[in-house]
């Protein structure tokens, strides 16, 4: 997070914890845009993605967090990252395949038919992508929405406006996730 306001005295800046929400939501709404247009590819028709009603797939906001907070010290060495990363995603997809089908009784993903797959919740292929997904957002992404979140956006927004703005976009998130969760909770017995 370090640099994204060079030029802002502290006083004039979003804390580290709402730049941290705000790459959250980003990163959110940028991997729900990927799933709808991978489904779109796939299936030749919009299908709705994800566990929330709004357009974010939140494992990517978490999956984002992740590579910033704790894996950009493994970004000089690609090879690392690569494998850091495919497996802490890997384990993360499987874990919230078991605990989101532990609370709805649903699957939201399914790779029994991909080679190499563990109880069809994660497979080889998937973690490859994770990897290289790292690599690409750790050097590429990430940089390059960074620099220019920071000069064509916020350098433009009065920081309390900034401010209200995630505490907003935080407060729809809350409420799509309790309403989500609602929605979601098996009626019936499987």
């Amino acid at each position: 997070m370090e640099g994204i306001y060079k030029n802002r005295n502290k006083k004039n800046r979003l804390s580290k914890f709402e730049s941290y929400l705000l790459y959250f939501f980003i990163y959110a709404f940028l991997g729900w845009i990927g799933e709808t247009l991978f489904a779109i590819y796939n299936n030749g028709h919009f299908v709705k993605r994800g566990f929330l009603f709004g357009p974010i797939c939140p494992i990517y906001g978490y999956g984002a967090l992740i590579l910033l907070i704790f894996l950009r010290r493994y970004q000089k060495s690609s090879i690392k990252l690569f494998f850091v990363s495919a497996v802490i995603f890997s384990a993360l997809e499987y874990f919230v395949s078991f605990a989101m089908e532990g609370a709805f009784m649903a699957h939201w993903w399914d790779y029994t038919n991909s080679f190499f797959n563990l109880n069809g919740r994660i497979s080889i292929a998937y973690s490859f992508v994770w990897g290289i997904a790292a690599i690409l957002f750790i050097n590429h992404l990430h940089p390059f929405v960074k620099k220019n979140l920071n000069k064509r956006i916020i350098k433009n927004i009065p920081v309390l406006i900034q401010s209200l703005i995630v505490k907003i976009i935080f407060s729809i998130y809350a409420l799509d996730t309790v309403l989500s969760w609602i929605a979601h909770i098996p009626t019936k017995p499987i």
